[in-house]
Order: C-alpha cells, then sequence, then structure tokens
C-alpha cells in the first residue's frame, strides 16, 4: 500500500461541522442497541421529556462523509486471538476471489475504525471490519459487510447490505438498502446469501478496483444520511 493518505468522498470536512444524532428521535430499541440497556435506561427520563418539549437531544457526531486513511501493511490485531481470526479471516476472503485492496482508517467513526477492503466481481464491496484498541469489546471480534450497487432501482431499493456482526445496524438503515443481518457467518455463507439477495432485485453495479469500492461506501452513507435527515435523527 502506499503511504497514509485520506481519500474524503467530496472534500475537507471537519466533525465539529457535522450535524449530531437526535437520541429523543431514535426508538427504544435503538436507543439500547446504542448505548446499552443501563445506559439507555438512565437517558430515558431525559429522552422522554425531550419528546415531549419537541426538543432535540444531541448524541454523538454523524460525519456527513468519512475519512478514508490507507495503512501500511503490518501485523494487525488488538489481541492475539484477534490477530489469529484476522489472518484466517483474510486467507478465507482471498481464496474465494477477493481482490484485497488494503486496510483503511476511519478516524470519525466511534469505534470499530478498521476495515479491510475487498472487492468480489462482478459487483460486491466487501470491508473487514475490526478494533485495534484493546478495550473495546469489539476488538476480539472482526465482522464483515458486504455491499452492492443496485442497476435497477424501480423497486425502491438501492442497494444490498449483508453483515455478521453481532449486533443489528444502528440506526435502521434506509428504506432504500435491503440490509440483512447474518450474524457468525463465514464468509463463503455472507457472499452466498449477499448475491441471494442482490439476484432477488436484479444486477448490481459492476465493480473492479479502489475507486469503485468507495464510491459504494460513500452512496451507502448517502442514502443512510438522508433516511435519517427525513426521520429527524439529525439535529
Amino acid at each position: 500500500m502506499p503511504e497514509l493518505h485520506s481519500l474524503p468522498a467530496s472534500g475537507a470536512f471537519s466533525p465539529v461541522d457535522s450535524p449530531r444524532l437526535n437520541l429523543a428521535a431514535l426508538t427504544a430499541e435503538e436507543l439500547v442497541l446504542l448505548l446499552g440497556e443501563a445506559a439507555a435506561q438512565r437517558l430515558m427520563p431525559e429522552v422522554s421529556q425531550a419528546r415531549l418539549e419537541g426538543r432535540v437531544l444531541l448524541g454523538h457526531a454523524v460525519p456527513a462523509e468519512q475519512l478514508y486513511e490507507a495503512q501500511a501493511e503490518r501485523g494487525w490485531g488488538a489481541t492475539p486471538e484477534a490477530a489469529r481470526r484476522l489472518s484466517t479471516l483474510r486467507s478465507e476472503l482471498v481464496a474465494l476471489g477477493g481482490v484485497d485492496l488494503g486496510v483503511y482508517y476511519l478516524p470519525l467513526l466511534p469505534e470499530v475504525r478498521h476495515q479491510r477492503a475487498y472487492v468480489f466481481a462482478p459487483d460486491t464491496a466487501l470491508s473487514l471490519r475490526w478494533s485495534e484498541s484493546p478495550e473495546s469489546a469489539q476488538s476480539a471480534v472482526p465482522f464483515l459487510v458486504a455491499a452492492t450497487l443496485l442497476k435497477d432501482r424501480a423497486s425502491g431499493t438501492a442497494a444490498v447490505l449483508s453483515s455478521t456482526a453481532a449486533l443489528p445496524f444502528v440506526p435502521t438503515q434506509s428504506e432504500e438498502i435491503d440490509a440483512r443481518l447474518h450474524q457468525g457467518a463465514s464468509p463463503k455463507a455472507l457472499l452466498e446469501a449477499h448475491h441471494t439477495q442482490v439476484a432477488r432485485h436484479g444486477r448490481g453495479v459492476r465493480l473492479a478496483n479502489e475507486a469503485d469500492w468507495l464510491k459504494v461506501q460513500t452512496t451507502v452513507r448517502r442514502l443512510n444520511l438522508a433516511a435519517w435527515t427525513r426521520r429527524g435523527l439529525l439535529g
């Protein structure tokens, strides 16, 4: 990989200027998944009061764009267990035909900031995601996210997203994204399920390189930001 560089989707930006999550607009389930049950219960009186008053209750920043900083190769994994798991997953993904585009650091994410990028012919952008922070609960459980943009959006679906993450997506994905969880699935099983779901909608947009992978990531993010804005989730 080249030396460290940033790949902003569209110009420079700062998290200071970013919208923030409106906790009062989240569902009770989303609050629990985001904060944990104990923290969500402690915050619920304030959330309820904000809802009654029609007031925004601000949470963490939600950048309109992400920075993707390419990383030089090294031994990855915050723990020996995570390192072994990452190595195994990398080997399995390459064996399945994935083109390894290297590792990226996403500094504006609140956690799980590392991901290894892959493309799978003809239309799938895949991210192997993990945390390099030993104190993170996610550090020992890398997970996969596969995404495909659809050629024909006549059905109202613009993208298909499949993940092996242990927790559901929070906030809920855009209604234009067919998002499915396959918790704990193997790379092979995830890709098979993902390709089956794409085929139900038609055909995916072809991709082959780093620019295509990045386009998929930024398109999915923009679909979500638009949906979250419609729900009043961004303040």
